[in-house]
């Protein structure tokens, strides 16, 4: 099924989140201006506007909605060119995952109480959009016909330690969804050990992130599982315009992840094993794994760059620079604005580190 062929219904609704600060993402992510807003792919849209994009196939415009934090708010709408401001949800502190999603269904609620959530991030790269297409009108499709919470499962191909990940029962699916399989648990971010042993065993897969559901399932959920973000929005008419009242909200709410909330909580959990060439472009590395290569294995976005003796390394620097490289192997070259760095790939993980120290001895405007 194509994704062009898939009915566009008016009950059906998503869901884009979209107020991560990308700190990983260091020095092109920055506070101001994080990896959602920026082109890391080089291809002239921003992960932003690439899933935007992605969902406009899947849905109609006025059926999806941003949420975002209030400091994005201009940075959302000059890249949405063209979206109503009223599908612009503007957090005014960052709560998590789970006020997201109770604020997105508050506001969804007036508008069809019948309402079929999909939510995604803002920030994954999806290389096979017509598969993910049929992933999701199938995963629609079952939420609509059975009480069940649905998160997208990848199947994975190498025993990444950066995932989360979720087991699942082979022999226990929905009767009439077979390809829709019970989740058994969720696991946390494992060793390299534990990551292959979750390879080997064929029955886990990296969470995405990536969820579908009923309005009335996930309030359900929300409301036995998480009262204290369920609570503050029972009940309550919100105009996504009075600043004051959401401020209200979002105070009482706790910070709290969907998956910690509900996902890991609730006993009607299912997946779909899905394949559509996802990455959550979390990391330098992530971005790197998805990124065409030279052929010296070397990821360049930059038409400047000379490398010499210099292999699998991503290079991400500005056009109007030459860059000249020689005898890297394996690292990072990143520069934007004030900031270049310098960074070992297997070291990627200190970059929150960096920007710590950065913030600490040379200050804010460097992060």
């Amino acid at each position: 099924m194509e994704n062009n062929k898939i009915e566009k219904k008016d009950n059906r609704f998503c869901v884009i989140m979209a107020g991560g600060i990308g700190s990983r993402f260091w020095p092109i992510s920055r506070q101001k201006y994080p990896k959602q807003f920026i082109d890391v792919l080089g291809v002239g849209r921003s992960l932003l506007q690439l899933t935007y994009d992605r969902m406009s196939k899947l849905f109609k415009q006025e059926n999806i909605y941003i949420v975002g934090s209030e400091i994005y708010r201009e940075q959302i709408l000059s890249q949405l060119n063209g979206i109503n401001e009223r599908n612009v949800l503007l957090e005014p502190q960052r709560k998590n995952t789970a006020p997201c999603v109770a604020f997105a269904c508050s506001i969804i609620k007036q508008v069809c109480k019948d309402a079929t959530l999909v939510v995604v991030p803002s920030d994954h790269v999806i290389q096979n959009e017509d598969r993910f297409g049929e992933i999701i009108y199938e995963a629609t499709a079952a939420a609509e016909q059975e009480e069940v919470l649905i998160t997208l499962g990848i199947k994975p191909d190498y025993p990444n330690t950066g995932y989360g990940y979720l087991q699942f029962l082979e022999h226990d699916s929905l009767r009439q969804h077979p390809n829709v399989k019970k989740v058994k648990l969720f696991a946390e971010k494992p060793n390299e050990e534990m990551a292959k042993q979750f390879l080997e065993s064929g029955d886990f897969l990296w969470n995405a992130g990536i969820f579908i559901w009923t309005l009335t399932s996930v309030e359900k959920a929300l409301e036995k599982y998480c009262h204290d973000v369920f609570l503050p929005f029972k009940d309550v008419v919100i105009d996504p315009q009075n600043e004051e009242s959401i401020n209200n909200i979002y105070s009482s709410c706790p910070s709290i992840s969907i998956d910690y909330a509900i996902m890991e909580r609730a006993t009607n959990v299912y997946t779909i094993v899905s394949d559509f060439g996802w990455s959550d472009v979390g990391t330098w590395k992530a971005l790197y794994d998805v990124l065409d290569k030279d052929e010296k294995q070397n990821a360049v976005i930059n038409k400047n760059v000379l490398a010499y003796d210099s292999q699998n390394c991503i290079i991400n620097v500005p056009n109007d620079k030459v860059v000249v490289l020689e005898g890297l192997n394996d690292y990072i070259v990143v520069e934007s604005d004030n900031v270049l760095l310098v960074c070992r790939k297997g070291n990627e993980q200190r970059i929150k580190e960096f920007v710590v120290d950065v913030n600490i001895e040379k200050g804010s405007q460097y992060i």
